[in-house]
């Protein structure tokens, strides 16, 4: 017989009726019934039950043993009492009378339970990280990440794309985030970078003549914590493609995605394919952001003519000054209580804005202090363009054209929020396509990169030279699900004559591209394919078909917000030898004296 098992801790059933078998794992739980212990023993795989009586040699030393302490089991499965049978358990029928018993290893109190969310601070469970695994919660997110990930490589193999490995020691980015930097040993002054995203490899691999190349991709980005951003590191499906076209790369990717989602949503359900395809401008004006939760219905509207010249003299006056006017409707909500409206007023003074009046249609008519201010056929405007009926309320937002969006964007989701129009049993993908190429930086007053500087503009090198900067948009996309973007891609800019001349719109020379570029330049100028590609978010994929808001939730070994590894103590001082090696001195930061 194995050492330490014969059947793991989710395999037993009642066919195995009878049998003697050898079990290890965990003391999940224990239960003192008198003349009875029963110990519910855990594994990777699943629990069993195990029950001792007292005339076992072995029930005093089971009845001591901590929580979590590792066991050996021998005995017999017998089956349950039909009253015992506990059918959300996979081994619920049947359960193992111990015959012998064997401590392989105890455990000292524990800091924190493992067969209970307590809600313990996440300070205590980043520092027994390992202990919180056990849980049964993350045990299954992290299986189902792996899950996920596997999954996704077989997929992209089946689409044609074969893998890579790209450098983690390359040269520092200028554009980006923060580089982590690695000093040399055989080079002193001199640092590697880790590879903020393997977009420079990919691409050169792609004009090396390879054609379809995908990578589950560590990057590496030196900034701060966000819910859906790991400090630090992160994964993401990385991937090119050559002689494509944008639509190509639409029809590559999303039956990776539709599959996997389809595969892992837990009866949730997915978009159909193909994925809706938003412009930017539309993206802005109907969801007030380029992010759009497609769940929400509820869809923004310009209503600026409805208030140009009107008697609502704070919008009017705005309007003339070159203001707009959107429209967020609310359906239903003319049943809302007073308080409600006040809420929602408060929110928006809350977040910057004088406050968010509204009309209420209601059966007796139309109310609110902004309805007292219109005419009837300004109100039946606003209807009609806001898309409301009798029943429904809309709240307005007033602002400059490019900064008003952004905030009507968050009274839709707030109200779709509140109202609970948000179906959270659907995955709705979708592209936002169509991102402008350049943009006037108000600031520095003058004309910057939207987004991408490496993106093909659309119309090419014509564009550049005839169109007016602002009105050129570029082969740039955004993957999209539920509100989360899920990845930035776009068709390469592949020749270098139309490179310089984007660069040239927003104010860089030759020089500069030079000097900054160099590598990839050169690689262009020796023969390039036409090509594109894009970088989903391996968390923030794992994120939504785990049901969580948190990445750390769904990572194994996470950091915490910031950016230190509390298990294993990780930033720390290293050794004078250590720095010696690299040639570096530790120049500490002066303390500010407070006054």
């Amino acid at each position: 017989m194995h050492p330490y098992r014969t059947h793991t801790c989710g395999q037993l059933r009642l066919s195995n009726k009878g049998e003697e078998v050898r079990i290890s794992g965990w003391i999940h739980r224990k239960r003192d019934h008198g003349n009875l212990l029963f110990v519910d023993l855990r594994d990777h795989y699943g629990i069993t039950q195990v029950v001792l009586d007292t005339s076992s040699e072995f029930f005093n030393l089971v009845e001591k043993a901590s929580l979590e302490s590792v066991i050996r089991v021998n005995g017999t499965v017998v089956q349950r009492t039909e009253e015992t049978v506990n059918p959300a358990m996979d081994t619920g029928e049947i359960e193992v009378q111990a015959k012998d018993v064997e401590i392989l290893s105890r455990a000292d109190q524990l800091p924190m339970p493992v067969n209970q969310d307590a809600g313990y601070p996440e300070e205590i469970r980043l520092k027994y990280r390992y202990l919180d695994l056990r849980r049964e919660e993350m045990h299954a997110n992290i299986m189902l990440r792996s899950k996920v990930i596997a999954s996704i490589r077989q997929h992209m193999i089946d689409q044609g794309f074969t893998e890579f490995q790209t450098p983690i020691l390359t040269a520092s980015s200028p554009e980006g985030a923060r580089d982590f930097l690695v000093p040399s040993r055989l080079h002193p002054g001199q640092f590697y970078a880790l590879p903020q995203a393997p977009q420079q490899f990919k691409q050169l691999l792609m004009v090396a003549g390879f054609d379809r190349y995908f990578q589950i991709a560590p990057c590496f980005r030196d900034e701060d914590a966000r819910a859906d951003r790991s400090p630090g590191e992160f994964y993401q499906l990385d991937f090119e493609m050559s002689f494509v076209t944008q639509q190509d790369v639409f029809d590559a990717i999303e039956p990776v995605f539709h599959s996997v989602f389809t595969e892992f949503a837990n009866g949730r359900e997915v978009s159909p394919m193909p994925f809706r395809q938003i412009p930017f401008a539309e993206s802005m004006l109907k969801y007030g952001s380029d992010k759009p939760d497609l769940r929400n219905p509820i869809l923004i509207s310009d209503v600026t003519e409805a208030f140009d010249g009107s008697d609502f003299k704070i919008f009017a006056k705005l309007i003339g000054e070159g203001f707009i006017v959107r429209a967020i409707p609310a359906p239903g909500a003319a049943a809302q209580p007073r308080s409600w409206f006040d809420k929602l007023n408060s929110w928006a003074q809350g977040e910057g804005q004088a406050g968010l009046g509204y009309i209420n249609f209601k059966e007796d008519g139309p109310a609110g202090p902004i309805a007292k201010n219109l005419d009837e056929a300004r109100i039946a405007k606003i209807k009609e363009l806001a898309g409301v009926d009798t029943g429904d309320a809309v709240f307005f937002a007033c602002g400059k054209p490019g900064k008003i969006e952004e905030f009507a964007g968050a009274a839709r989701t707030r109200i779709g929020n509140d109202l609970e129009l948000i179906d959270e049993n659907k995955f709705e993908f979708c592209w936002i396509v169509d991102f402008p190429m350049f943009e006037f930086d108000e600031k520095e007053g003058k004309i910057e990169f939207s987004h991408n500087p490496f993106s093909m503009p659309q119309g090419g090198m014509e564009a550049l030279e005839n169109q007016d900067p602002l009105t050129i948009n570029a082969y740039q996309y955004d993957i999209v699900c539920n509100g989360i973007e899920l990845s930035s891609g776009a068709i390469r800019n592949h020749l270098p004559e139309v490179m310089y001349k984007a660069f040239d719109i927003a104010g860089y020379g030759p020089e500069v591209v030079e000097e900054r570029f160099g590598g990839m330049i050169s690689a262009l100028k020796l023969g390039a394919p036409p090509h594109g590609g894009c970088a989903p978010g391996i968390d923030r994929i794992v994120m939504l078909l785990a049901g969580t808001e948190n990445i750390r939730e769904i990572t194994a070994f996470p950091m915490n917000q910031m950016a230190q590894d509390l298990m294993m103590g990780a930033p720390a001082m290293v050794d004078d030898h250590q720095l010696k090696d690299v040639h570096l001195r530790v120049a500490m930061p002066l303390e500010t004296k407070s006054e």
